[in-house]
């Protein structure tokens, strides 16, 4: 399964790319991650939960980032083995550009899976695939940006939600 898109993120590129290499922002970001640990030198350890039509299951593996070019583009890795469920891999290649007064994030997105999980079919796989990316980006895009209504109560009731930008620049 191959997806590209792009958002445009209300946020400078130097501050996008400095959430691409927070592991607070990852995690936040990856749906279903339990956990995750590492540096973006060495690498990411993740524990991700995922239902994928009927199979259900807990992937462990590992986050990398490669190809990485400063502040305009990185190529994010993951691959993880679910036991009996089988296995997943993918990547996304994302570049950030100027535009306006944000940032355009470009994406392209690549995906398989093996065993249990390969016999869902095609169709199945590719739209799991594409809500999933689709997914990690407009979380990505958030935890930047905070909710799209300012005015929106977290769900701790500690009053508004700060994106991470706000949250780190005290906005």
């Amino acid at each position: 399964m191959q997806l590209t898109d792009s958002r445009d993120i209300k946020a400078s590129p130097d501050v996008v790319w400095a959430a691409i290499l927070d592991p607070a922002v990852l995690m936040a970001s990856i749906p279903g991650c339990e956990s995750l640990t590492g540096s973006p030198e060495e690498g990411y350890e993740a524990v991700v939960v995922q239902k994928v039509g009927p199979v259900k299951a807990r992937f462990t593996g590992v986050v990398t980032l490669s190809d990485i070019d400063p502040g305009r583009a990185v190529t994010i890795t993951g691959e993880g083995k679910g036991g009996p469920a089988g296995f997943a891999k993918g990547g996304a290649k994302v570049t950030l550009a100027p535009e306006g007064e944000g940032t355009r994030l470009c994406y392209d997105v690549e995906a398989m899976v093996g065993g249990k999980l390969a016999q869902l079919g095609s169709r199945i796989i590719d739209g799991f695939a594409k809500k999933l990316a689709d997914q990690f980006f407009e979380r990505f895009q958030e935890t930047i940006e905070g909710p799209a209504d300012p005015q929106e109560p977290d769900p701790e009731g500690e009053g508004e939600k700060k994106g991470w930008l706000k949250r780190a620049f005290g906005g």
